[in-house]
Order: C-alpha cells, then sequence, then structure tokens
C-alpha cells in the first residue's frame, strides 16, 4: 500500500476517535442533541485532521483557502451522504460505516489532487 495513503490512514483512525469522543462526551456528559453534539464533533474532528495531514502527511503548508476547500468538501459529502442514507432508510451505524469507509477514499484522493497539490507557476 502507498506510504503516502497509510499516513492518510493513521490520522483518519485518529480523526475518528476523536470524532466519537467529542460526540459521546457531548451527548453522554454535557446531555446536548445529537445533531449539535454531531456538528460540533465534526468540526473538531475535521479540523484536527486537515493540520495534521497538512503537516505529517501532505508536508504542506495549512492555509485558510485550503482549510476552508476541505472542510466545504467534507461537510458537503457528509451531508449528501447523510441524505441518501435516509432516502433508503439505512441504519445510522451502516450510515456511520459508509461514510467512515468513503470519507477515507474520496477525502484521501480529494486532499491529494486539489487541497495539497503543488501549484505549479
Amino acid at each position: 500500500m502507498n506510504r503516502l495513503f497509510i499516513k492518510y490512514l493513521s490520522v483518519g483512525v485518529l480523526n475518528t476517535l476523536l470524532h466519537w469522543v467529542v460526540f459521546a462526551w457531548l451527548v453522554y456528559r454535557e446531555e446536548y442533541d445529537q445533531a449539535t453534539a454531531n456538528l460540533y464533533a465534526f468540526s473538531v474532528a475535521v479540523t484536527f485532521s486537515f493540520f495534521a495531514n497538512a503537516y505529517m502527511t501532505f508536508q504542506k503548508k495549512p492555509t485558510t483557502v485550503r482549510y476552508i476547500g476541505f472542510v466545504a468538501f467534507m461537510g458537503a459529502l457528509s451531508y449528501a451522504l447523510g441524505c441518501f442514507a435516509d432516502r433508503i432508510n439505512l441504519p445510522p451505524i451502516l450510515t456511520l460505516g459508509t461514510f467512515s469507509a468513503t470519507s477515507l477514499v474520496v477525502g484521501f484522493f480529494y486532499s491529494k489532487l486539489i487541497i495539497f497539490k503543488d501549484i505549479k507557476k
């Protein structure tokens, strides 16, 4: 397997754990509703993922434009898959698993080919 993908996968595992821990803390400890907790947990996890991948995986300078591009794309992917799952009545655990797998692969190629691509002048 590609070393770059292995690094991205490692960040992805940490990112997923972070998302789940923040979500569980907010729901079970702070008594937030699931929608709000998931939004906050996603925000924390996607921010961690962006900076960790910028520095460790792609070794590129994180910029505001790159950050916005990454967060907007991953948020749109999350929402689109959630809408599709609602439409076909997919159980939540399968939605989570589907999003995790899809975002790993699609997010890797999006990051590599667009967000952290070397710009030739």
